[in-house]
């Protein structure tokens, strides 16, 4: 299950609207158990894991086990089920993750396996396949994606220098672990503050993974973002949304669509983009899994909405000074690290740099 746990993160940040899942076909000969299969679902959610590793074990998956991470699907969407497959492939015993929240599932795609005769055991690895598939489950259940925040913090919890000036905190490879996050994300969402002040690309740049940059989404009520800014002018080869509020000029959003942005409209609350609408909108483009790269403005906001599921926190070893921009508009960098809805699960040194992870406590 390890292993079908690894395949499947390789698909994370690609296979949107689908989950990440990770599938391996496995014999068990006189020499022992022998992998015959592996799969993952592929860029896009098609095709399915299960039905790539089948596909890859050929005849030899008739009386072997299937491993994967996730129940696998009942029903016809626009590939056939893949217990059709497995039954069909003669797999003899399947071991799953965890069951499917999906409505359309509820179980339903182990009870057709067991109806067949093949033999389900539920719950190996569960507890790091609720972790990978966070995205997919807060979809399904909640009606949004998964909100990972990710923040950098000299020593003494600030974000930036004085001013609101933006300051290079972090080391090199604290920065790489951001590039792989992001690769890891269906979306990074900022606000449009942050696009004005500091003109990012919001893109994956690590060798070899350029291909991976997620949709960059910016909270923008007014439509301020400059149509000359490197992130709309990057719109036709990685895709840029932006957030608008149902007023805002349809000049300016002509002139972003003439880049390649795509401008969604969402409701306000108090004069600004409401969160939650915002992000249920996301959902209902298929996006399970954004990463928040925000400013302290909004970082503290989504906070405050309840709406971080994670955290990642990366810390320098270096102060910027009382003066220094602090983490979290109107809050103490505690309202994260003490919160009592999210909890400490890893702390690693990066470089010179610290990462703590923290996640819902639910």
């Amino acid at each position: 299950m390890n292993v079908a746990l690894a395949l499947g993160r390789r698909g994370l940040g690609r296979a949107w609207p689908n989950p990440a899942v990770g599938a391996l076909v496995v014999r068990d000969e006189p020499r022992g158990p022998v992998i015959v299969g592996r799969g993952w679902t592929q860029p896009g959610g098609r095709p399915h894991a299960e039905t790539e590793a089948l596909r890859r074990a050929g005849a030899a998956a008739r009386g072997a086990t299937l491993y994967v991470t996730l129940e696998p699907c009942c029903h016809y969407g626009r590939t056939p089920p893949c217990t059709d497959a497995i039954v069909a492939a003669g797999i003899r015993r399947v071991v799953s993750a965890i069951d499917d929240p999906n409505p359309q599932m509820a179980g339903e795609g182990h009870a057709r396996l067991r109806a067949a005769g093949i033999e389900v055991a539920v719950g190996e690895g569960a507890a790091a396949a609720r972790r990978d598939h966070a995205g997919h489950i807060r979809r399904m259940r909640d009606g949004r994606p998964h909100v990972t925040l990710k923040l950098a913090v000299s020593s003494d919890g600030k974000a930036g220098l004085a001013g609101r000036r933006p300051a290079a905190i972090t080391g090199e490879a604290a920065r790489a672990r951001v590039h792989l996050m992001r690769a890891m994300h269906d979306a990074v969402l900022t606000g449009v503050g942050t696009v004005i002040a500091d003109d990012p690309l919001l893109t994956c740049r690590l060798p070899g993974m350029e291909d991976r940059s997620p949709v960059r989404v910016v909270l923008d009520t007014h439509l301020r973002t400059p149509p000359e800014s490197r992130l709309a002018a990057t719109a036709q080869t990685v895709p840029a949304w932006i957030v608008a509020g149902p007023d805002a000029s349809p000049e300016r959003e002509e002139a972003l669509r003439r880049r390649g942005v795509e401008v969604l409209r969402a409701p306000l609350a108090e004069d600004a983009i409401d969160l939650a609408a915002a992000l249920r909108l996301l959902a209902g483009r298929g996006i399970t899994r954004v990463m928040l790269e925000a400013g302290p403005i909004l970082a503290a906001a989504f906070l405050a909405a309840d709406l971080v599921d994670e955290a990642v926190l990366f810390q320098s070893p270096e102060a910027i000074g009382p003066d220094g921009l602090p983490a979290l508009e109107g809050a103490p960098l505690s309202a994260l690290t003490q919160s009592p809805r999210l909890a400490c699960r890893a702390t690693e040194r990066i470089g010179a740099d610290t990462m703590k992870i923290f996640e819902r406590a639910e």
